[in-house]
């Protein structure tokens, strides 16, 4: 298990855009990756999306799988203390939502590891609440060194 303080090690995110709250595991021999967002109403989105009705933006249920799958990319890297990389989010295909969701949900991302040409690399993901899908993605991801 990856908390908080480690994710913030591994990607460059912070608040109020780092989406993932915790890994909960890593398969590497599948090069599969399972972590957590608590969705709070008091994040900066519910103002305005929709104050009356909150619901999670659907382009930020894209990027928290995308920031689920840039942490999978570093642990299949074996990322070294040094290494100065950053995967950009380059793409998305084959999206679907599914369910809203809303505030009190927890929503288990989940990305497996598809394909890598060059440094460009695809993930198949999807995201869950209480065992129901919510969303779906294949997630491109460009990683450079900076």
């Amino acid at each position: 298990m990856i908390n908080v303080q480690e994710v913030q090690s591994i990607l460059a995110h912070r608040y109020p855009f780092l989406l993932v709250d915790r890994v909960i595991s890593v398969d590497l021999e599948r090069n599969v990756i399972e972590c957590l967002k608590n969705i709070s109403v008091n994040e900066p989105q519910f103002t305005g999306h929709f104050p009356d009705h909150p619901v999670m933006p659907g382009v930020l249920l894209i990027e928290s799988m995308a920031q689920a799958a840039g942490i999978l990319g570093f642990q299949m890297k074996v990322r070294e203390k040094e290494d100065r990389s950053i995967y950009y989010f380059a793409g998305a295909d084959k999206v679907r939502f599914r369910h809203p969701v809303v505030p009190s949900d927890q929503v288990l991302l989940r990305a497996k590891f598809v394909a890598m040409k060059r440094n460009i690399w695809k993930f198949s993901c999807h995201g869950e609440v209480n065992g129901k899908m919510v969303c779906s993605a294949e997630i491109t991801c460009a990683r450079k060194e900076l």
